[in-house]
């Protein structure tokens, strides 16, 4: 092997393929980045086997074709301190082929390899697209959704830790839950040849998103392999592992009557309920929220034996059609208004035991928040 590219080609590549390394994972050969030269192509591979990165940088070949795997750490700590120099060679150790010696400007490092034979095959992309979906549009229904999944080593029940893919006509529905709060986000989607649901780690889709900060192109092409799906742009593929568990219906989670709305200002009632939730109980984090349907403001209130009590009014846009007080873990609420960008909020509901549904409301809907909704499950305090 031996070859010149630019500096930042490789830098870019190297970060592409940080971000599927299997830095934790028992098997040494995981924490390695496969290169393999191809012509005038360096193409880099990483997995951790729940996700993978391919990318394909321009070089100089100056020998043959030849694949090496090196450490993907120290080749991504490497190529963060490059000298100030355009180009980067690399050449393999003509003894044995054990060390590749890389060379920048004045710095040179002999970096032993790890054995080609050990490095688990990553699928090839597959032939038929299935779907084209707008990058931005991907990235914002990854911000309001993944947030309600549960991470990896908090439960073992793996349907919790994913984002639902939902493919459908022409959109697709993006589902998180953790069993007490639900998050969905609908978005328009070009190119659809085939429908399907594909749940997906919400870690990994986060992986995923960054991959497609960094190559900056408008949009992404999706491909069904088997258990993963293909996500391709600009001529870079991530590979994500489905999770082999059947999703929860959200369909009959999202409650259907609910007659009383209590619309408010989102900025005002996110300020108010990061202040009442300092008081709240350790363990339920309840907000309890105070309707009454003779008056336009609500009272929210929390207490705990430790921490004390707190209460403050908020108004809402107009008076609900009805009494209700009902309890809420404050933490919900406020992650979801957090990610919202619209000026108002309604908090739909219909009796105190039943889940709340939030929408963004008002005449002027960013068009962020468009096809999101937010269902919470109550907190049953004890008298």
């Amino acid at each position: 092997m031996e070859f010149v590219c630019l500096k930042k080609d490789l830098v870019f590549g190297v970060r592409l393929a940080s971000y599927a390394l299997g830095t934790r994972s028992s098997m040494p050969i995981l924490s390695g980045v496969k290169l393999e030269v191809s012509g005038d192509v360096l193409c880099l591979q990483s997995t951790d086997l729940e996700r993978a990165v391919r990318c394909e940088i321009p070089i100089e070949n100056q020998g043959g074709e030849e694949t090496v795997v090196l450490n993907g750490s120290i080749l991504s700590q490497i190529a963060s301190h490059l000298p100030l120099d355009e180009k980067t060679s690399f050449s393999t150790d003509a003894s044995d082929g054990t060390t590749v010696k890389l060379r920048c400007g004045e710095a040179s490092f002999d970096l032993p390899t790890l054995p080609v034979e050990d490095y688990p095959a990553i699928s090839p992309l597959p032939s038929t697209k299935i779907a084209s979906i707008d990058a931005a549009e991907f990235h914002r229904g990854l911000e309001l959704t993944g947030f309600a999944a549960l991470k990896a080593g908090e439960t073992t029940r793996l349907n919790l830790t994913g984002v639902n893919l939902v493919l459908k006509t022409d959109l697709l529905r993006m589902v998180a839950t953790n069993g007490y709060r639900l998050s969905v986000k609908t978005l328009n989607v070009q190119d659809v040849q085939e429908e399907g649901e594909f749940l997906i780690e919400a870690s990994v889709l986060t992986d995923l998103d960054r991959v497609l900060s960094q190559v900056g192109s408008d949009s992404v092409a999706l491909y069904r392999g088997d258990g993963q799906l293909f996500f391709e742009t600009g001529g870079v593929t991530f590979v994500a592992r489905t999770i082999g568990e059947e999703f929860p219906d959200f369909e009959r989670v999202v409650p259907k009557e609910n007659p009383i709305a209590l619309t408010f200002n989102r900025a005002v009632l996110l300020e108010a309920l990061q202040r009442i939730e300092i008081t709240a109980a350790e363990d339920s984090g309840a907000i309890t929220f105070h309707a009454n349907n003779e008056e336009s403001a609500v009272r929210v209130n929390s207490s705990s034996r430790d921490k004390g009590e707190a209460e403050e009014r908020v108004r809402l846009r107009k008076a609900p059609a009805e009494i209700i007080e009902i309890s809420f873990r404050g933490e919900y609420i406020i992650d979801a208004l957090k990610k919202l960008a619209s000026s108002d909020v309604t908090l739909w509901l219909s009796a105190p035991l039943k889940a709340g549904l939030i929408e963004p409301a008002g005449e002027s809907i960013a068009d962020a928040d468009q096809g999101f909704l937010y269902v919470c499950m109550p907190v049953s305090l004890s008298s």
